[in-house]
């Protein structure tokens, strides 16, 4: 379909759109008008992962299409918890520990996203200013009236706790309030004409508009992202080793790109249409590669996601090593790292060294590796479960310990 608007036509050709409250009308006002619109992101870790990577991307989109991205930081919604598509509640944080996590998220959008005064430039806020500040019985008086219990139950989020027989508290039940009212809010102080999501956040998102219509009768619009998953239906956002993170400090630059290196061959179109900002005509090209063609698309796409994450630099560097390392049998000193000393790596056992690495951990998940032949040392298999790794295994001072084909790791003497 065509659309007027450069940003909904990308927003379609690129697989972004699951819901939109009105389309036609939405892509009208994206032709004619900056459109001031927000995505809020909890602040439930010190570090956004690939699952939250859409939604960056389409904030990203949305500004170089012209339109100004706010970007809103839960630190008052974190204080509550969003129970969408959550068995239990989450965990309660401290002030102090969301606001470790606040500055750990914003390092992320920095690398996404231009920060300014300017039209176009992207806004970042925090609904603990005006959370916090709430007054609850004039709150409730305010705004209760127009809440509808009878619509909130039949909310996705709540009634998945309730038929799954899980409590659901009353904290977590006003958290669709809360985030109703920060559109509200963020329309009174603003503008803002449009909230982005992923397609869990509908709910909570329609909620929002019903309110700023009723209580300031102005017309504003909601659109939700699918929910990724990989061919294989696993959920996007973590591997076999944990989550994929966006901070350097929480996963290397080499791990990010081997991510994306390791794709399913029949998600790399989709992946590259999301998850990259090549033109769609060489992402339908690239997709359609077969055989061992498709390996060249997947290094494209590791390039392109490392690339806006980690930069240019640290992209080369991540490509570099997975040459080195799986093209040559060499060790690369892009690996992931663990320093050791002399004492340290004289008595150094390989069941040590895999749970050093993180690899295994523990003693007994190191052995199963061993048993089922999946760990090398120097790329030699081992099959003893008492083996040492001696002094003379160090080679320039470092010994490569690996887990299957595609997790390495190297252990430094100091």
């Amino acid at each position: 379909m065509n659309y007027k608007s450069n940003l909904i036509q990308q927003f379609s050709e690129r697989g972004y759109i699951h819901q939109a409250t009105d389309i036609d009308a939405l892509d009208a006002l994206a032709a004619e008008h900056t459109i001031p619109t927000y995505i809020g992101f909890d602040c439930t870790a010190d570090s956004l992962h690939v699952g939250s990577l859409v939604q960056i991307m389409m904030l990203r989109i949305l500004q170089r299409c012209g339109h100004k991205p706010i970007v809103l930081m839960g630190g008052g919604t974190t204080k509550v918890g969003d129970p969408s598509g959550k068995d239990t509640a989450r965990p309660l944080l401290s002030d102090q520990d969301i606001e470790i996590n606040k500055n750990g998220i914003k390092s992320v959008f920095e690398k996404y996203l231009t920060f300014g005064d300017g039209p176009s430039d992207a806004l970042m806020v925090d609904n603990a200013d005006w959370l916090d500040s709430l007054h609850y019985v004039r709150f409730l008086r305010d705004y209760g009236p127009h809440f509808s219990i009878n619509r909130m139950m039949g909310m996705e989020s709540v009634k998945l706790r309730l038929e799954r027989e899980q409590p659901l508290s009353f904290l977590e039940f006003n958290y669709a309030i809360l985030q109703a009212y920060d559109f509200l809010e963020l329309r009174r102080r603003y503008g803002c004409q449009l909230q982005m999501g992923g397609s869990d956040q509908w709910g909570n998102i329609v909620t929002g508009i019903d309110l700023t219509r009723r209580v300031d009768g102005q017309e504003i619009y909601g659109l939700t992202s699918p929910l990724i998953t990989t061919s294989s239906g696993a959920k996007m956002g973590k591997s076999a080793n944990g989550a994929i993170w966006l901070n350097d400090a929480k996963l290397s630059s080499f791990d990010f790109w081997q991510f994306w290196r390791n794709t399913e061959d029949s998600d790399v179109a989709r992946f590259l249409g999301l998850f990259t900002e090549l033109p769609m005509d060489e992402v339908r090209k690239l997709g359609a590669l077969e055989g061992a063609e498709i390996n060249q698309a997947k290094i494209i796409l590791a390039d392109e996601a490392t690339r806006l994450c980690h930069g240019i630099d640290a992209a080369k560097r991540a490509k570099a090593t997975a040459q080195t390392t799986f093209g040559d049998k060499g060790m690369s000193d892009g690996l992931h790292q663990v320093t050791i000393n002399s004492a340290e790596a004289a008595s150094l056992s390989v069941i040590t060294a895999l749970n050093m690495v993180g690899f295994a951990q523990s003693n007994g998940e190191a052995r199963r590796l061993i048993r089922g032949g999946g760990a090398k040392v120097n790329d030699k298999a081992i099959t003893d479960e008492d083996a040492m790794i001696s002094l003379a295994d160090f080679q320039d001072g470092k010994v490569k310990i690996s887990a299957g084909k595609k997790r390495h790791a190297l252990i430094i003497l100091s």
